[in-house]
Parts: C-alpha cells; sequence; structure tokens
C-alpha cells in the first residue's frame, strides 16, 4: 500500500460520523496540555520553587493522569462517553488561567493535579471512541486519525509555548491552555453518536467494575503494552534532555524531525495495518528503533549533530508508527466488550514509559554518561522484541 493510498483512506475515515466531533475536542484538548508542559514549571521556578519543586510540576500531573486513566472505564460504564469527556475538559482547560491567582507551589502543584485527571479522562475516552466509531477493519486508520488530531498540536504548542510565554506574557498561553472547554459541544455530539451505535449506554457500576479487575482483557494487552512502554521509554529519553544532547539548534532540529516523523507515521500506517494486520510490525519496528537509538548514542559520543537529528527522526518513524500498531493490537486482544479497559492499559503504560525513559536516562547519564544511557534505550527496544512475539494473534 502506498504513502498516497494510506493519506487517502486517512482523510476519508473524517467522514465518519463522530469522527470530526473526536477530532475537534482532540485538538483543543491536547493544546491545552501541551501549552503548559513546559510552562508551568517555569511559572513555578517564578514563585520561588528550586528545580526539583519544578519537576514536581508535571510529576504531579503524570501521578494524576494515570489514576484518573484507572477509574475511566468504569466511569464510562456508569454515565456514558458525553457526561465523561465534558468532565475531563472542563478539569483540563478550566484551572489553566487560575494559574495566574498564585506562583506559590502548592498552588501550582494543586492546579496540575486537577489538570491531570482532565487529562487521563481525555486520552482513555479519545482512543477508545475512534475504536468504536468504525469496523474493526477500519480501526487502524481511524486511530491513525485521532493520532494525527492529538499529534498536531503536541507538534505546535510544544515547542512555541515558552517562547510565546517570553513575548506576550505567561497569561497568554494560561488562556491558550483553557481550549478544551471549547470542545463541549463536539463531546456532547460524540456522546449522541456512540449512543446511536449502541456504544455509548451507561450500565450499573458493577459492569463497569468487572470490565476494569477482567484479568484476560488486562493479561491480553500487556504484550504490545510492553512494546509501547519500550518504544516511549526511547522517545521520553530524547524529549526530555534534547536540549542537553546538544546545541539549542541541534535540539529544535531533532524536536522537529521526530515529531513530524512521528507524526506522519502515525497517521499513515494505519491502513497499513488494516490491510496486513499490525502485529507482524511490531518487532521490526523495535529493531528500527533501536538502531536509531544507537545512532543518538554514537552521534553523542562523538558530537555528530548531522547523525543526531537524522538518528532521531528515524526513530520518530518507529515511535509514532508503534503508538498506532500497539493499540489496534491491544483493541484486537482484548475484544469488543472490553475496549475501554484495553484503552486504559495502553495509555497507562504510554505515560508510564515516557516518566520511566526520563528518569532512567537521567540517573544513567548522572552516573556514567549520556551516550551510555542512550545505548541502555537502545538495548531496551531490542529486548522489547520478545514483547512482541508473544502474545494472541488475533489481529
Amino acid at each position: 500500500m502506498s504513502a498516497t493510498g494510506s493519506a487517502t483512506e486517512g482523510l476519508s475515515v473524517w467522514r465518519t460520523p463522530g469522527m470530526p466531533q473526536l477530532g475537534l475536542l482532540s485538538v483543543v484538548g491536547f493544546a491545552g496540555y501541551a501549552a503548559l508542559l513546559a510552562v508551568a514549571p517555569l511559572w513555578a521556578v517564578r514563585g520561588g520553587a528550586t528545580e526539583a519543586g519544578a519537576g514536581l510540576v508535571n510529576g504531579v500531573l503524570l501521578g494524576a493522569t494515570v489514576v484518573a486513566q484507572l477509574a475511566v472505564p468504569r466511569a464510562l460504564a456508569a454515565w456514558g462517553t458525553g457526561r465523561v469527556l465534558v468532565a475531563g475538559l472542563l478539569f483540563l482547560g478550566l484551572p489553566a488561567p487560575a494559574y495566574l491567582l498564585s506562583d506559590e507551589l502548592a498552588w501550582v502543584l494543586g492546579l496540575s493535579a486537577l489538570r491531570g485527571i482532565g487529562f487521563g479522562i481525555l486520552t482513555v475516552t479519545g482512543s477508545a471512541a475512534a475504536a468504536h466509531l468504525v469496523d474493526p477493519a477500519r480501526r487502524g486508520a481511524a486511530i491513525g486519525a485521532y493520532g494525527l488530531a492529538v499529534a498536531v498540536p503536541n507538534l505546535l504548542l510544544l515547542p512555541a509555548s515558552v517562547p510565546l510565554a517570553e513575548s506576550l506574557g505567561f497569561a497568554a498561553v494560561f488562556w491558550l491552555a483553557a481550549l478544551p472547554v471549547v470542545g463541549i459541544p463536539a463531546a456532547w455530539g460524540l456522546g449522541r453518536v456512540l449512543r446511536d451505535l449502541g456504544h455509548d449506554r451507561p450500565s450499573p457500576p458493577a459492569a463497569g467494575l468487572a470490565a476494569v479487575s477482567d484479568r484476560r482483557a488486562l493479561l491480553a494487552v500487556v504484550p504490545p503494552t510492553l512494546v509501547l512502554f519500550a518504544v516511549t521509554m526511547a522517545g521520553g529519553s530524547l524529549l526530555t534532555f534534547a536540549p542537553l544532547l546538544a546545541g539549542p539548534t541541534t535540539a529544535m532540529a531533532l524536536l522537529l524531525g521526530m515529531g513530524v516523523t512521528a507524526a506522519l507515521a502515525r497517521w499513515l500506517v494505519g491502513h497499513v495495518a488494516d490491510r496486513h494486520g499490525a502485529r507482524q510490525f511490531l518487532a521490526p519496528l523495535l529493531v528500527v528503533a533501536g538502531a536509531a537509538m544507537g545512532g543518538c548514542a554514537w552521534a553523542v559520543a562523538t558530537g555528530s549533530a548531522v547523525v543526531l537529528v537524522l538518528a532521531a527522526t528515524v526513530l520518530g518513524v518507529s515511535y509514532g508508527a508503534l503508538q498506532n500498531l500497539t493499540l489496534v493490537t491491544a483493541f484486537a486482544a482484548a475484544g469488543p466488550t472490553r475496549i475501554p479497559a484495553a484503552s486504559a492499559v495502553w495509555n497507562i503504560g504510554f505515560d508510564a514509559g515516557t516518566a520511566a525513559g526520563a528518569v532512567a536516562a537521567g540517573a544513567l547519564a548522572a552516573a556514567w554518561s549520556f551516550p551510555v544511557a542512550l545505548a541502555v534505550m537502545a538495548a531496551v527496544q531490542l529486548v522489547a522484541v520478545l514483547g512482541a512475539l508473544s502474545g494472541p494473534r488475533r489481529d
């Protein structure tokens, strides 16, 4: 399948009822998340927080995200997609302007926790909705389109947020981060579409609890989630330490190259997965990721900026494609009735892998060096091939 054919299918899936609403709320929701990822810690530093305190800002955000993700399947079963999504968008967007009330660390951490709850709701519900809106045969294309909607605000606002805060002031960025509330009408519309399709009929709380605690569902999605965990460790290490691996210009080129290829790969690989299956591509893409991280380690050790940018750009292909393919594989393994639970496990794997990559790479770099840290990340990709080769073959 050519890239043109994949792109055509990726665009046509937006005509599916519910997909435009999902795309809109995802763009504004992730814009609210991305706008403050770098700015909120800076706001805490302005209030007198140390580097450790600034690090807690996104740590609290991530912790609240994971806790919320664990609860989303039960909430969806009890209250339905529309209500849950509205709550998530409010939790994510409304606290953002409230940062202006104080730059004290305790206040910043409290608001970050609220926003983390909203982000956790948005991530699990969005990916589950993408799977429910289409037939299983088109699920890869739908997840790819959803992934593009998620990637665009990250690609634009992650590098732009700090310059915006410096040029226009923190207030402008905080109000920009309130964008998620604009997606509330789309959330209600998406909920109505899912109800019409029979995927969003609230059930008693016990049914939701049973879905979350179903051990078969959780075990089925472990292999693809381990693959995701490995590649997001690699991605998290580069995204976190890019400014320390090279000069500002090289770091910006690294992040841009990796971001563009990740977004395109996550989008375009969906139709390929629908036609040929997702699981068979997991191991080869992990090998590519391992080679790319090895290239990054060599480039940092030798001071080659060109090789570092090229290697990170290649990593972006695996990083983006595996996000789509592991989610398709997880949904296929869990079965149609356990999609919310599979979505929760997958999203937790993504966030935990990103955090683990940042922490592990930092510790390894402090003990030895960044080339050693990146080489270990390369080895992790190769070990994860075992996870890619295990598990049920249901995709």
